[in-house]
């Protein structure tokens, strides 16, 4: 059985390996010409489910009008004629109350502690080392900051995650490189939690996923998807040049990884998910002192930047920009990232020097990704992950697999429950 994967970033390769363990033909397409070269490429790198949260949250609406007004924020809003922006918008809106805010919460936790597990596995299984490190620390400037952990801390409870709520000198003795004159309220440790360079994995993951018989076709468009005549799915290649014929190719089922691109190809089948780009920025930074540089991934709850140790690198990723599709790097957002990393390290990097990126980050209205069978016969999903692709990647990938699977009459299907994580959840799934 023959199954296209669209789409080369983390959650489309880690599919793709999975998919092939599982027996199957496997080709994956993707229009850049390598993988993780889009949404996995310059994120902060932070594999932590325990932190895992919908964007749609109780409280992030005032957020958003006081940073309308603000010179520095972690949140860009800049309002637009497009109509697909106010429709996802005023879905956003509805799910920001606290009880759909706690379900979703719950949704994803449940695929990123899965996708941990999964990640261990392959990295035992397959010795793949991706800069990778334990622990996880969020710091709180204010005690502000510390009062609207609350509802988080109380899910973690509930949920027996390992966590610390510990004072300002706790949190310089886990990072003895943190600057002593930015305030420090203090800070939630999660142990359990840690961060690991994506690219990095995703890039030897298909090195492995190849050589085992996966077909990747990079520099690849999909101009479209149909129903085959005789059951099955067909898909047509964007045409290389002016008039050149467009290739056809046919599979057993096709699964859709292809993060915010993927709503447009699914728009003609009658599938409208609402799937819209939040930007995020990140600054690579070379570490200047080794001493003076972060031990592992730490997160600043007031910008809500996070700061990543990779080796010799410092990864600087935050800031969520809704209205822009654009992909051009706006100064003041990445003024926003280095000053962050100037307040806590301000010797650990070169950061006159960093490099600067920009992506879009494939965000569903109330956070949880779909993964599943869709309306169309032999159509899966597995997209909308926003924000925390990576912490899921590898859950998702054997999910989506397992899922595939089971339609073929192999397994019995996914190992975790997924109550309101498949297309079920926006009557995009099968009747």
């Amino acid at each position: 059985m023959h199954v296209i994967v669209i789409g080369a970033g983390a959650i489309g390769v880690c599919s793709a390996w999975y998919l092939r363990q599982a027996g199957f033909e496997v080709t994956v397409l993707d229009r850049r010409g390598a993988p993780a070269q889009e949404a996995s490429f310059g994120n902060a790198g932070v594999i932590a489910p325990g932190y895992v949260t919908p964007w749609a949250a109780p409280g992030m609406p005032r957020k958003i009008l006081h940073a309308l007004f603000q010179r520095e924020s972690p949140v860009l809003f800049r309002p637009s004629a497009d109509p697909a922006m106010w429709r996802w918008i005023a879905r956003w809106l509805r799910e920001c109350h606290p009880e759909r805010y706690r379900a979703n919460k719950l949704r994803m936790q449940r695929v990123a502690f899965y996708s941990r597990e999964c990640l261990h596995r392959l990295r035992a299984e397959l010795e793949i080392e991706y800069e990778q490190s334990r622990g996880y620390l969020q710091l709180f400037r204010t005690q502000q900051d510390v009062d609207m952990a609350a509802p988080a801390l109380a899910l973690l409870r509930e949920n027996n995650v390992p966590h610390g709520l510990i004072d300002a000198g706790a949190c310089r003795q886990l990072e003895p490189g943190l600057a002593d004159d930015t305030a420090l309220a203090g800070g939630l440790h999660l142990p359990e939690d840690e961060s690991g360079n994506c690219p990095m994995f995703v890039r030897r993951l298909h090195q492995l996923a190849d050589a085992a018989g996966v077909k990747f076709r990079f520099e690849t468009s999909v101009a479209r998807l149909r129903a085959g005549k005789e059951g099955g799915l067909t898909v047509e290649l964007a045409a290389p040049g002016r008039g050149a014929t467009a290739e056809t190719l046919s599979a057993d089922r096709v699964l859709m990884a292809a993060g915010v691109g993927s709503a447009a190809l699914l728009r003609p089948l009658g599938l409208r998910v609402p799937l819209y780009p939040v930007k995020g920025y990140s600054a690579t930074v070379m570490v200047r002192d080794e001493l003076q540089a972060p031990l592992g991934a730490l997160m600043d709850e007031s910008f809500k930047v996070a700061i990543t140790r990779m080796g010799n690198r410092l990864r600087v990723a935050g800031t969520a920009e809704l209205g822009s599709r654009r992909l051009d790097l706006r100064p003041a957002a990445l003024r926003t990232l280095i000053r962050v990393a100037r307040d806590w390290f301000p010797v650990a990097g070169h950061y006159n020097e960093a490099t600067l990126w920009a992506g879009a980050r494939p965000m569903l209205p109330d956070g949880p990704p779909l993964i599943g069978a869709t309306s169309v016969p032999g159509l899966f999903l597995n997209l909308g992950h926003g924000s925390t692709g990576w912490a899921m990647s590898c859950g998702s990938g054997k999910i989506a697999a397992d899922q595939i699977a089971a339609s073929a009459g192999q397994g019995d299907g996914p190992a975790i429950d997924m109550e309101g994580l498949t297309p079920a959840r926006y009557g995009l799934a099968p009747d």
